[in-house]
């Protein structure tokens, strides 16, 4: 792998920002079109693709995120370090990150309530990019009592035990 074409670079590192303005805009309808051909899970996953995908990402992200007054989560996730490696030739990235969630609400300063580092992978479908699997590393947490619905000190959650099953 290498760095690849800035047209590559480009359209991966769009889709890594496109997730961080959708979780603060609570965008959920766009969190699942990120991930129609991809999955998101925690490391505590057992094997790659046991994550979620598609519109089981809008809706466990709003099953488990608090909207604000004005529609938002307050948030601001910021991606950082960001190592891209591109195989042009298999139609194939992968990249490391870390990010850092800042918040700030009427009850809540501004500050960092979460940190740690996303590894993805990305694949090229017909030409374009799209996010192949996302796995979130949680390696810092400070008050995230106006973020989630759920502490996240106590350790990941599951999708089953959020989202009621559809009818």
């Amino acid at each position: 792998m290498g760095a690849g074409t800035w047209e590559s670079h480009h359209a991966i590192t769009t889709l890594m920002y496109r997730y961080a303005e959708c979780v603060d805009t609570a965008d959920f309808d766009g969190l699942s079109d990120l991930f129609a051909q991809g999955s998101i899970r925690s490391p505590s996953a057992a094997e790659p693709g046991e994550g979620m995908t598609g519109a089981s990402v809008g809706r466990f992200y709003a099953a488990t995120n608090r909207v604000h007054e004005d529609g938002t989560l307050r948030t601001r996730h910021v991606s950082t370090n960001v190592i891209v490696d591109i195989d042009e030739e298999a139609d194939a990235a992968t990249v490391r990150s870390y990010y850092v969630v800042f918040q700030a609400t009427g009850k809540l300063p501004f500050q960092a309530i979460v940190g740690g580092r996303y590894q993805d992978r990305f694949a090229r479908i017909n030409g374009k990019w799209h996010f192949a699997e996302r796995v979130i590393h949680v390696d810092q947490i400070g008050d995230m009592s106006e973020h989630l619905n759920f502490d996240l000190a106590k350790g990941a959650i599951r999708y089953k035990d959020v989202v009621p099953p559809q009818s």
